[in-house]
């Protein structure tokens, strides 16, 4: 059996399009065989309030322009139709929570109303040169010869998103930037990032929290997840990031083959996560 998919977006999230649906991503998930799917989705800070970690931080920022807020009572009227519909589903409610260690209002409000089931942290941005840019946008500026700075940057801000925030309970897509490479870029070899890695992995083993396979950006190789279990990690969350339904539990049996093969099995249940 697959099992569950923890990240998915539908049409709530600001950054899907037309093609996005819960229903449709719902049904897709029934015709795979999917146990159950969280649709976390996305919460983005649109202004830094008093007390977010960013007051502390010398950093220029700009929110996306396309930000938009999460409609819940919409969301959770979807939601409702969704499980009436596929009550074989097991269908959560959740968000992915942006850079919360830096914006921590804009995530707290929502989860204080205590309706979401799934809570990923995610970093989207990096600190380059005095200013927080979004992964990919930082890859496209500084080209093939900043990637290894753009890179550790990243891994390193991970590190303080984990210490300076407990909001969420799986963290996501381990290294976002490495989907964006730019052209000409070597070949990437996680290898070249161990030291950043394990930090990543060490302060997430030690905050007993669990690392998402993300299987839309490339596989975590078995020899990383060797790194997860090397720094205490115990747990594995899947999570397609899908936007639209057909990406719903892609490359899900490739990414088990990896994980059964760093010596992670199935929880409990189909529902659990996998663990050592």
């Amino acid at each position: 059996m697959l099992p569950a998919d923890n990240h998915v977006h539908s049409q709530w999230s600001y950054d899907t399009g037309e093609h996005a649906s819960m229903l449709a991503t719902c049904a897709k998930a029934v015709e795979l065989g999917l146990p159950s799917v969280a649709f976390t989705e996305h919460v983005d800070a649109s202004r830094a309030e008093p007390g977010d970690g960013l007051e502390a931080r010398d950093l220029a920022w700009k929110p996306w322009h396309q930000l938009q807020p999460l409609d819940v009572e919409g969301y959770l009227a979807s939601i409702a139709e969704c499980r009436g519909r596929y009550p074989g589903l097991r269908i959560l409610t959740g968000i992915e929570a942006g850079e919360p260690h830096l914006f921590g209002s804009t995530a707290a409000r929502l989860l204080a109303t205590g309706q979401f089931d799934r809570v990923l942290g995610s970093l989207h941005l990096a600190p380059i040169d005095g200013e927080l840019v979004e992964g990919g946008q930082a890859l496209r500026r500084y080209g093939p010869g900043r990637v290894a700075e753009v890179i550790r940057a990243y891994l390193g801000e991970v590190v303080r998103l984990i210490e300076g925030s407990d909001v969420f309970e799986v963290l996501a897509h381990l290294d976002y930037p490495r989907r964006y490479l730019p052209a000409g870029s070597a070949p990437y070899r996680e290898q070249d990032y161990e030291p950043e890695y394990r930090a990543v992995l060490n302060a997430l083993a030690a905050s007993g929290r669990v690392l998402e396979i993300n299987t839309q950006s490339p596989l975590a190789s078995v020899e990383l997840l060797g790194w997860w279990r090397d720094q205490g990690g115990r747990a594995v969350s899947f999570g397609s990031d899908a936007h639209v339904p057909w990406r719903v539990g892609e490359h899900f049996e490739l990414a088990m083959d990896v994980v059964e093969a760093a010596g992670f099995g199935p929880g409990r249940t189909a529902f659990d996560y996998w663990t050592r």
